[in-house]
């Protein structure tokens, strides 16, 4: 606990606490901590990283710029046009260069760019000002070799986490909790000794106890292992030791010396402000993180089906035990 609370010296800069700043009086539970009870939606066509449209544009879009930029981006293109398939003919694979893994119209990253604190953003990263992952030379050789060896060609146990439905992809479930194509809502549930992030996509459910102590590090854990205090009005949550499987692969990569630190502020009655920081001097040059807007929402969330139905995965399976049994038995038919 002691090592945690120090951390709050460091990261001073976040309790610039918004809320605060307007004074805002959040509602609170019966114990008298703000209540950040309820469902919750990130989505938003603002990434995590600055898309190069932006890097001359910085961190902030202008209010009388933010129509334009709505309307061109390529997210709403798709959705509005469904990258102008046509009904009955099957696409010619040229179009799965632009990311076309879906019908447009099936996916829900969000319309609008998030406004946080009363801006809209290029990037949910505000620091460093590139709004870029500073990766180190040392992380992307570890970003690489996790990718060879969980590209999914070399059989199903070495596929993508989210292919395998293990967790959600592009760290929806955090830490930090980015925006993604779809399934982009939260529920929370708070007690005085936990907090529980529920997560649409996969249902992955982040368990966080309050002033509690890291588990031994030989226990490791999808979206690794998290604690949490009360700094005044703001939740704090630590996590370390990311399962080894996720340690090169999330969009937040994490070695054994690293941590990353979320603050959960109510900012009004409809937003939560979602601040992170990522520290590792191993996949990183320095430290970066940012903030998200949570916006309350009177959605509830899709029960999540992954693999229910897929009649492919037998065939993916079966495929892969013919090789092995080939391999073993020598035969190249």
């Amino acid at each position: 606990m002691r090592e945690i609370q120090s951390w709050v010296l460091v990261f001073t800069f976040f309790s610039s606490g918004a809320g605060l700043a307007q004074n805002y009086e959040p509602p609170r539970t019966a114990s008298g901590k703000p209540d950040l009870q309820g469902y919750w939606t990130n989505a938003s066509i603002t990434t995590m990283q600055r898309a190069t449209d932006f890097s001359d544009l910085g961190l902030t879009i202008p209010d009388d710029q933010v129509a334009r930029f709505t309307a061109s981006n390529h997210q709403n293109v798709r959705q509005a046009t469904d990258d102008n398939q046509v009904q009955g003919q099957l696409p010619d694979g040229s179009d799965l260069g632009r990311g076309r893994g879906y019908n447009a119209f099936w996916v829900d990253p969000g319309t609008q760019f998030g406004n946080v604190r009363g801006e809209y953003r290029t990037s949910w990263i505000t620091f460093p000002e590139s709004g870029r992952i500073p990766y180190s030379d040392k992380g992307n050789e570890e970003r690489r070799a996790a990718y060879q060896q969980f590209s999914g060609y070399a059989g199903p146990e070495g596929a993508p986490l989210a292919e395998r439905c293990l967790i959600g992809f592009g760290s929806t479930s955090g830490p930090p909790m980015n925006s993604v194509l779809y399934n982009n809502m939260y529920q929370i549930v708070q007690t005085d000794e936990y907090v529980m992030i529920l997560v649409e996509m996969v249902h992955d459910a982040r368990i966080i106890p309050i002033d509690g102590e890291h588990r031994p590090e030989e226990i490791d854990q999808w979206m690794g292992d998290s604690i949490g205090f009360w700094d005044g009005d703001t939740l704090v949550v630590e996590t370390v030791n990311l399962h080894p499987q996720q340690k090169a692969r999330m969009m937040a990569s994490l070695s054994d010396q690293g941590k990353i630190i979320e603050r959960f502020t109510r900012y009004s009655d409809e937003q939560i402000l979602y601040e992170f920081e990522v520290n590792d001097p191993v996949f990183y040059t320095e430290n970066w993180g940012g903030e998200i807007s949570f916006n309350t929402t009177d959605t509830k969330l899709y029960e999540y089906a992954c693999h229910e139905g897929n009649y492919a995965l037998e065939g993916t399976l079966g495929g892969f035990r013919r090789q092995e049994l080939d391999a073993l038995s020598g035969s190249d038919d």
